[in-house]
């Protein structure tokens, strides 16, 4: 199985959010997936295989398949546009959340992504304590919007993860595929955010397109703008490009690779069927 690291919302590796890119013939089993998302340990590892005219993808963190991965799709088209599909402009992924493209265009690299407006919610006492705050704003949509008054105040939290997960029940969220998302006004950039999504086994992604689909349709209201600028502030760090489109988000970035390289796998047995063979004796009985 080829399989390729992307460093991506970046033009330099070692930083930017690095996803996993295996290039299928046909599916695996679901377990093989995940216990190949699981060795990989990144944020997301992303499997695609190809049909007439588009790619089948799906994501898979190191424990559960998520509906919605924005740097994966990228770092996927990446690498079709730079080792498979190196005469193309634009490639389409049917997902779990629909159709998605992205266009190849002034050396960058844009999705289109769905739009997740969030709406207003009472505030979460467990977000009050897991992060330690006391004003901010709630909101909600796919994923939960926490709203500071300024960039520092972002930087500063310092989540407690093991009570952030309990934030699913208090919300009335019904499983795993969400990210906790906090956002501010940023300094050289429209706003800035960091992501924790410790229940789907990331305690903080360091780049995340996803969340850019709650984020863009927030900030393009509040500044009354359209076409904004965003970074987000993990140690790893990234630069994202985002245009309200309505119904849909269109998110830019730049992506390089880091590694290129072969997954020993087989499509007939999942990981656990595996026959282990004993290692030979390193001395003879006496």
């Amino acid at each position: 199985m080829k399989y390729y690291i992307v460093d991506v919302f970046t033009d330099k590796v070692f930083s930017g959010n690095p996803a996993g890119v295996c290039l299928l013939d046909e599916w695996l089993p679901d377990e093989t997936l995940q216990n190949i998302g699981m060795e990989n340990n990144l944020s997301e590892t992303a499997f695609l295989v190809k049909r007439d005219g588009y790619y089948d993808l799906r994501w898979y963190t190191p424990e559960i398949e998520v509906d919605l991965c924005g740097h994966a799709t990228m770092g996927s088209a990446y690498v079709l546009f730079e080792f498979v599909e190196t005469t193309a402009s634009v490639l389409r992924f049917q997902t779990m959340s629909g159709m998605l493209s992205v266009e190849k265009k002034d050396s960058m690299l844009w999705m289109d992504l769905p739009s997740r407006p969030p709406v207003p919610v009472a505030r979460y006492e467990t977000i009050s304590k897991a992060m330690d705050l006391e004003q901010y704003e709630m909101l909600k949509s796919a994923d939960l919007l926490v709203v500071l008054d300024n960039e520092q105040d972002v930087l500063q939290v310092k989540p407690d993860f093991g009570l952030l997960t309990k934030v699913k029940e208090e919300s009335g969220i019904e499983d795993d595929n969400f990210c906790v998302v906090i956002t501010a006004p940023g300094q050289d950039c429209d706003f800035v955010s960091r992501v924790f999504a410790p229940n789907c086994g990331i305690d903080e992604d360091p780049v995340t397109g996803r969340a850019h689909c709650v984020l863009t349709p927030y900030w393009s209201k509040r500044l009354g703008k359209k076409s904004m600028t965003a970074r987000q502030l993990s140690k790893r760090g990234g630069r994202l490009w985002c245009e309200d489109a309505g119904e849909r988000v269109i998110i830019g970035g730049n992506a390089v690779l880091y590694l290129r390289g072969e997954i020993s796998t087989y499509r007939q047995l999942s990981v656990t069927q595996y026959v282990k063979t004993p290692l030979p004796s390193s001395h003879s009985d006496s």
